[in-house]
């Protein structure tokens, strides 16, 4: 590991160990533990969530969305980036249904996946991606510009296959772009997800602080909201940043 990661990580720890610390001396100053209860009465309910396993259940149902919707906003998003960059007849009549939906609140698709499909995990998968879509539009319309030229024309005088050109030429100089595109998605898409479930859901994350929101219980909302906190930084730090560091890894040597 270099030096300059390992200074990283440590200001980073130093940095989570005093937004502890402050926490920890707000709720002391505060005196009103049910309004803003101590680092330590968080992590006794998540301790406790965890061991009769409520906190797994309802983890493993926002995850759940959460992938689904991520698969499909890139999956749609690509392909419509790809032929936007491409072709300006597309980008054309597609911009202006971009645009729209780009300016469209969450909370209105949200309702109106609700209102037209229904309480269920379709309208809720479908909005959480429709808000994502145009996002990863834009990001790799903008990638699919900026390909090298000179690439492209070598492999047509080549006569390379289309698979082919797409596998060598095309993905290694949009991949940076996708990983860009997958970092900013996935911080979207939870925060969505919570929303959709908080709205209109039995379980999940969302469902949870909405519970205990009328409850007036700050612990448990705060206990849900860190442990999902933390599995997307896991997934940040563990998944994502390592990924796009590697597929930009052949820019940077060509630099």
């Amino acid at each position: 590991m270099s030096e300059a990661r390992q200074q990283g990580r440590l200001i980073g720890f130093a940095s989570g160990a005093l937004l502890l610390l402050a926490w920890a001396v707000a709720a002391h100053l505060h005196g009103d533990r049910t309004v803003l209860p101590s680092p330590a009465a968080v992590l006794d309910v998540l301790w406790r969530e965890a061991r009769n396993g409520n906190l797994w259940t309802h983890l493993s149902a926002t995850l759940l969305r959460v992938l689904a919707s991520f698969a499909i906003a890139m999956s749609i998003g690509t392909l419509l980036g790809l032929l936007m960059g491409r072709s300006r007849l597309a980008n054309t009549w597609l911009n202006p249904w971009l645009i729209a939906l780009l300016n469209l609140p969450a909370l209105v698709a949200i309702v109106l996946a609700y209102i037209w499909i229904g309480l269920n995990e379709v309208a809720a998968v479908v909005a959480v991606a429709v808000n994502k879509i145009p996002v990863v539009t834009v990001m790799l319309r903008e990638g699919t510009r900026a390909l090298d030229p000179r690439l492209d024309e070598m492999a047509r005088s080549f006569r390379m296959p289309t698979l082919t050109r797409l596998r060598h030429v095309v993905v290694p100089q949009l991949a940076p772009h996708v990983a860009s595109a997958s970092r900013a998605g996935i911080s979207l898409i939870w925060k969505i997800v919570l929303v959709v479930e908080f709205l209109g859901r039995s379980n999940g994350i969302g469902f949870q602080i909405h519970l205990y929101f009328e409850l007036f219980n700050v612990a448990y909302v705060l206990a849900y909201a860190i442990s999902f906190i933390v599995v997307m930084l896991t997934v940040e730090y563990a998944v994502l940043q390592p990924w796009e560091q590697r597929v930009s890894r052949w820019r940077r040597d060509a630099d």
